[in-house]
């Protein structure tokens, strides 16, 4: 199951070079659909594992190895639909992911440099240091949503 993760998330990054002229052709709307997306499956592979820290949800081991390596390669996949071209779509997108854009960018780093620790971690780490990384990336999903995410 890694060795496919691995594959499916080089196949992305060497994709990436060769896409960014269809993206740059795409339809704005298209690219909203496509990012709402990927934040759909990170909600999806997300929610099973969010509780565990606080005791809302039992401690699996096996379910955050699992779904941390699907939330590593989803957190590289919404970034390139918050394109310029699609500020006026409606969306929950907030105005400062247009305006602010270093802040947005570096929150989305941010997201994906925890995302990655969490499941580095979760290859062998005890359960303390597991559930504090999932800790982190909540924090971090957070303080994103607060800044650029229309509250719903």
């Amino acid at each position: 199951m890694t060795t496919k993760l691995v594959i499916s998330g080089l196949a992305l990054l060497v994709g990436t070079g060769y896409g960014a002229a269809a993206l740059a052709q795409q339809k704005p709307e298209v690219l909203v659909k496509q990012r709402q997306s990927a934040m759909t499956l990170v909600g999806k592979y997300w929610g099973p594992i969010a509780g565990m820290p606080s005791g809302k949800a039992p401690y699996n081991a096996e379910t955050v190895t699992r779904n941390a390596g699907y939330l590593e390669v989803l957190s590289k996949m919404p970034w390139d639909g918050f394109a310029d071209s699609t500020k006026d779509v409606k969306s929950a997108a907030l105005p400062a992911v247009f305006t602010d854009t270093a802040k947005f960018k570096e929150a989305g780093d941010r997201m994906q440099s925890t995302i990655a620790q969490l499941a580095k971690v979760s290859k062998g780490g005890d359960e303390a240091s597991v559930k504090a990384a999932i800790a982190d990336v909540g924090k971090t999903c957070a303080g994103c949503h607060d800044n650029f995410r229309q509250k719903q």
